[in-house]
């Protein structure tokens, strides 16, 4: 089979585990879409969102379409690397037995690992997490153990402050999408979804999804063809190094936040893997579209899911990034010109 013709059954694929997923999540078309980019690109995804709006069915639905097996922990303050990696009980005959914990216990059929609540569990925790996420590798029982197919999706409470340790900026930065799921505010969507008893049981929703759509085991091939085939122009080129700069020095642009010194915002503007995660998903987005080349709507449709949580504010600024960080990437986009 010819590249082209793979790429475009895989492109079909693509778009109908986007459709089957809607069906069991409404009122979430954007997120489910970056979603879907991110599974493509290869990349791991941050989600933010208020209690019960339904983070965790969306991805139990992706996993669903998609294949392979799914994993859940619960983030928790006495959370250890260990219990990543091992559990350890005694069995009906008295005896101490140890199990492979949640990372291990699937092998390479690992495809879909939902972290919940990551900002409670210890910074020894996430750090053996983004080993998992940077190499898809763990060490354990003097073995190696591999999940190639892994995406791993994480949970920040937002609301609740105490007994939390906020992700370090190395480990905002392994997650190729930071994404703010909110409640829909359609009126009608949230009449279906309090009056319609469909909604009401998430098994049965997850259930109307159809099963294992694509080769799961052949994700991380598929990405890196999509990725050899777009192409982008000199002038895609320049505009994205233009952005990369306004990451740094906003100011020089002209650009400008009430109430905040520009001079004293950025303490780091994206990283050269930041922008490489801007390209694979732009990528992703052209071939979504049908298309072997990039154009500038490729970049901006991705652009506040890859930028925002990349761009670090001094101090006195963070506390603040809530509210300066999507500001501040609007400015971009609106002020550097598109080709």
């Amino acid at each position: 089979m010819s590249s082209d013709k793979q790429l475009q059954d895989w492109r079909d694929l693509a778009l109908g585990v986007e459709r089957e997923v809607g069906r069991a999540v409404i009122g979430q078309p954007a997120t489910v879409h970056l979603i879907n980019v991110a599974l493509f690109a290869r990349g791991h995804v941050l989600l933010e969102g208020d209690v019960g709006v339904g983070k965790t069915t969306v991805l139990r639905a992706f996993s669903r379409a998609i294949g392979g097996d799914f994993e859940r922990v619960e983030g928790t303050v006495d959370l250890m690397p260990g219990d990543m990696i091992y559990h350890t009980y005694v069995d009906a005959d008295g005896r101490p037995r140890i199990d492979p914990g949640p990372l291990l216990r699937h092998g390479e059929r690992l495809v879909t690992f939902f972290f919940n609540e990551i900002n409670r569990a210890r910074p020894q925790v996430q750090s053996l997490l983004l080993r998992a996420m940077a190499e898809r590798t763990v060490s354990a029982f003097n073995r190696e153990y591999r999940f190639p197919h892994m995406t791993v999706f994480a949970d920040r409470n937002k609301v609740e402050k105490e007994e939390t340790f906020e992700l370090a900026s190395a480990a905002r930065d392994r997650f190729m999408f930071e994404l703010n799921m909110s409640k829909p505010t359609d009126r009608a969507i949230r009449r279906s979804l309090v009056f319609e008893t469909a909604f009401h049981d998430a098994d049965a929703l997850i259930e109307q999804v159809t099963p294992a759509m694509l080769p799961w085991d052949q994700l991380n091939v598929i990405g890196a063809l999509v990725q050899k085939s777009v192409r982008s122009s000199e002038t895609i080129e320049r505009y994205v190094l233009d952005l990369w700069e306004a990451s740094e020095t906003p100011q020089h642009l002209g650009i400008r936040l009430d109430g905040v010194d520009m001079d004293r915002l950025i303490l780091a503007g994206a990283s050269p893997r930041g922008m490489s995660a801007l390209l694979r998903a732009a990528r992703v987005e052209a071939w979504m579209a049908g298309r072997t080349h990039l154009e500038p709507d490729d970049i901006r449709a991705v652009l506040p899911a890859v930028l925002g949580h990349r761009i670090f504010f001094t101090p006195i600024y963070e506390l603040r990034r809530a509210e300066l960080a999507g500001a501040l990437v609007g400015k971009i986009m609106d002020t550097v010109a598109a080709p």
